[in-house]
């Protein structure tokens, strides 16, 4: 089968209802890990003590790394056009493996090692789909016209790569300072890069791999939606900047999802 039939193949399949309800089961039907004895009941007890202590905290010296490097990617496009599409197609996948295991396994105080498998499961199958784009180059960053109310992507975007959070005597709280933009860990959080990867792709339309950018916009939509739940409705009392700092997630994977369903035709 050539890389086109294959192409055609994810084009169809990433627009069957059942593969978004397929997906949406994925969320909460794999079971979560732990070296130490747990009750299913427990689950969200357990996620709830995997993310603040995810492996990703424990690697501080490389988050400036991982600021740096879609910076200098996103100047590459913008200079070079679309010779940098395949380098930012193998950052993106990379770095959504990395964010698979870096923020979806920690060492628990009641859990011992504990894996929130699911999400690991399917940010790894988001990345295979970036490794496919990065094989066959669907997109194209070449320069083109675009209206300018397209460019709504690039505020919400840099609000979640700066990540402007600090911890306060009741919780989360804005935090302005400008070198959180090259210091935060948002360069290797699911949740803060999708909107970025996104908002280029969304800036490229409709020039785009359209499935890439389809399961990448419907898993950034779930995530987002439950991370609103979590922060700005259960708890908001003290962690509701962190909430608001999800709504760029939500509001441009659902942006995104919706162009990347539309027909060619349309656009």
């Amino acid at each position: 089968m050539s890389t086109k039939q294959i192409q055609n193949r994810l084009e169809s399949l990433t627009r069957k209802w059942w593969f978004f309800l397929l997906f949406f089961i994925l969320f909460f039907i794999v079971p979560s890990y732990s070296s130490k004895p747990i009750d299913p009941r427990e689950t969200s007890r357990l996620v709830a003590e995997v993310l603040p202590r995810a492996l990703i905290y424990s690697y501080p010296a490389i988050w400036p790394l991982f600021k740096i490097l879609p910076i200098l990617l996103i100047l590459a496009i913008i200079l070079w056009g679309d010779r940098a599409t395949r380098a930012f197609s193998i950052y993106v996948a990379v770095t959504l493996l990395a964010m698979a295991i870096l923020q979806n396994m920690a060492f628990t105080e009641h859990y011992g090692f504990a894996v929130i498998t699911g999400n690991v499961v399917i940010i790894s199958i988001v990345a295979l789909f970036w490794v496919w784009e990065a094989v066959i180059k669907e997109t194209d960053m070449s320069p083109q016209g675009r209206p300018w109310w397209r460019y709504w992507v690039v505020p919400p975007a840099f609000l979640a790569f700066w990540f402007p959070v600090g911890i306060g005597a009741n919780g989360v709280r804005p935090d302005w300072n400008p070198l959180l933009i090259l210091t935060s860990e948002a360069g290797l959080t699911f949740c803060m890069m999708v909107p970025v990867y996104l908002a280029v792709m969304t800036l490229y339309h409709p020039r785009i791999n359209r499935p890439v950018v389809r399961l990448t916009g419907f898993v950034g939509t779930v995530i987002g939606l439950l991370n609103i739940v979590m922060w700005l409705i259960v708890n908001r009392e003290t962690m509701w900047w962190m909430g608001v700092l999800h709504l760029p997630q939500l509001a441009i994977s659902i942006y995104a999802l919706v162009i990347s369903l539309r027909k060619a035709a349309q656009d």
